[in-house]
This record gives C-alpha cells, sequence and structure tokens, in this order.
C-alpha cells in the first residue's frame, strides 16, 4: 500500500511538472530588455532592436520591420551629467506582396525640422514602432530623447500607401490635459 501511494505521488509531481513548463516556440512577439552596454572609452550604445509586424491597409496584408541601431557614424551625444551615448539609426522597411513600400533610414536629423535645437543637441533617437493604420496612411509612433531619462518628445511617421512619407510632432499627455494650480 505504501509503494501505491508513493508512486501516485511521483506522478502527481511529474504531472504538475509537465504542466507548468513553457513551449520555447510559443515566444510570439516577447521582446527581451537588454541592459544598454559601456564600451572602454565610456561610450553607452542601447541594444540592437528588431521588430517585425503584419497588418492590414486598405484590404492587402503589409509587412513591416524596424530595426534599431547604434551608430558610431552620428555624432556623440553628451548628457548634463558628462556621460557620453552613441545615437541611434532606425532602419524602416515596409513590404506588400513581395514589393518594397518603403525602406529608409531615420536619425534623429530627420526630425529637425519639428523638434528644437537645444533639445535635438542632447538627444537620441530612442525609436519607432508601429502605431496604427488611418485613411491617410500607416502611421508609426518615433521618439527623439534625453537619453536614459522621461525627457522626449513624441513624433509620429504615416506612410501613404504609395510610400510617401510625412512626419508630425505629436502632443504630450500633460499638453493635452493642462490643469490650474492653486
Amino acid at each position: 500500500m505504501r509503494n501505491v501511494f508513493y508512486f501516485w505521488i511521483c506522478i502527481a509531481m511529474w504531472l504538475l511538472s509537465a504542466c507548468s513548463s513553457q513551449k520555447k516556440e510559443d515566444r510570439g512577439d516577447i521582446q527581451v530588455l537588454m541592459k544598454d552596454s559601456v564600451d572602454a572609452n565610456g561610450l553607452q550604445r542601447m541594444q540592437i532592436s528588431d521588430s517585425k509586424t503584419s497588418f492590414t491597409y486598405k484590404g492587402k496584408e503589409y509587412q513591416s520591420s524596424v530595426v534599431r541601431r547604434p551608430d558610431d557614424s552620428l555624432p556623440v551625444v553628451i548628457n548634463e551629467q558628462g556621460d557620453k551615448f552613441v545615437d541611434n539609426s532606425i532602419t524602416l522597411r515596409i513590404t506588400s506582396g513581395g514589393k518594397s513600400i518603403v525602406d529608409k533610414v531615420f536619425t534623429k536629423e530627420s526630425f529637425a525640422s519639428l523638434v528644437d535645437a537645444k533639445f535635438m543637441k542632447h538627444s537620441i533617437l530612442e525609436g519607432l514602432v508601429y502605431d496604427k493604420t488611418t485613411p491617410q496612411g500607416i502611421v508609426y509612433a518615433a521618439s527623439v530623447c534625453y537619453p536614459q531619462s522621461d525627457l522626449y518628445i513624441p513624433l509620429s511617421i504615416t506612410v501613404s500607401a504609395d510610400g510617401r512619407i510625412s512626419l508630425a510632432k505629436e502632443e504630450l499627455l500633460e499638453d493635452l490635459h493642462e490643469t490650474d494650480s492653486i
């Protein structure tokens, strides 16, 4: 009787461990956040990021790839504390039916007409992500920010069905909901 009891305990433990593990193939769109790196010269770099998205726009299937890379060919950004950062370039590729719609590299200078020059001097191009589709086009959200801070300028990139690109500065949430102070 005792052996039967231990046998069922072992089976129960095996079932619990089998049910709690995840399949490694089921990762989907998980993005792993990794620590930025610092080289021997004290230059800090963000990690390379590669994000792929599929969506439908005006009845057609589109695939999007956004790749952010630290770009040593760009000027080094120095914050107020004297920390040095390598700025990023971001490549946006959009295809549909095997045909290239957009293949463009963005740097923070791509947004110079929308962002104050003082802010640009101490900021980096942090990110670009697919946002939504609208009747005007495929919309991506971008941000130029002070490195390792919450200070940023939200921007949008709209791509029309024929690949024309328009840029706009978005309103900050705080600007939309101003409150009276006492």
